[in-house]
């Protein structure tokens, strides 16, 4: 599944790897940008997989003119051995009727590489929360008994919101009914984080509730959010809260309407 693009394949033991869910408003994705663009991470290789629609482009994070000719494909993986951090980026959608194959590929590699943790970063629909998911802020987390050994301190001083269950029937009151954890337009997160738990990988969950639109704001406020737990900008050659836009932004709304139509 992972091919490596350098002579001798990375070692990832003991590597936390972050990574977005293929969600509404794709804000994962955006998020994932901004980190490998700010901390000017090194393609290390790439997914092979028949799970993702088949797409290929110029390099999105281009330093040169030389770069920018480079070809990119649907799942690219990203190293910075100073930080101990690998980022998989997801830039094609999912196959629906391989969903769980795509679940359990990733879910393989996770284990056979040696990450010590995996973030996914996601997004969720904002008009299907429920009432008390409507106070406070919008950011969310889930995180596995696997790593909830090892996090839970960390994760109690940030005073972090954990995704609420709710029920299966809203309005109705039934003891029978154990609340749920509902996920509307997360893509394979529930999934991911209800395999994980399985497989006893160690794993969390950083989501935000949003709507289709711009979510460049929301990226942000997911990427500082997860900074503020890895403190990815804590270098000395890093600005806090100074996050680099890839040039491939540029284009994210199209390139505009064509003058000649007028």
């Amino acid at each position: 599944m992972f091919i490596s693009s350098e002579n001798s394949p990375p070692v990832f033991k003991g590597f936390t790897l972050v990574m977005p869910a293929v969600a509404v408003g794709n804000v994962g994705q955006l998020a994932v940008d901004l980190v490998v663009s700010t901390l000017n991470m090194s393609r290390v290789g790439y997914l092979h997989t028949d799970c993702l629609i088949p797409m290929a482009g110029n390099n999105p994070y281009p330093t040169c003119k030389e770069d920018a000719e480079e070809l990119h494909t649907a799942a690219e993986v990203y190293s910075s051995a100073e930080l101990k951090l690998a980022v998989l980026q997801i830039r094609a959608p999912i196959l629906q009727t391989k969903s769980k194959k795509f679940r359990q590929l990733i879910v393989s590699w996770v284990k056979s590489s040696g990450f010590s943790r995996t973030v996914v970063l996601s997004s969720s629909h904002a008009y299907q929360r429920d009432d008390q998911q409507l106070q406070g802020t919008p950011l969310r987390y889930l995180v596995t008994p696997a790593l909830q050994k090892v996090s839970e301190d960390a994760l109690k001083e940030l005073g972090w919101r954990e995704m609420e269950r709710v029920s299966a029937f809203p309005g109705i009151t039934d003891g029978n009914t154990e609340p749920r954890l509902y996920i509307p337009g997360g893509g394979i997160t529930k999934g991911l984080y209800t395999d994980s738990c399985t497989e006893d990988v160690p794993l969390a969950v950083l989501l935000i509730f949003c709507s289709e639109g711009d979510n460049i704001p929301d990226a942000f406020a997911l990427v500082n959010h997860l900074n503020d737990w890895l403190h990815l900008l804590d270098s000395p050659s890093q600005q806090p809260n100074k996050w680099k836009i890839p040039t491939s932004w540029s284009l994210l709304f199209g390139s505009g309407i064509p003058p000649a139509l007028f």
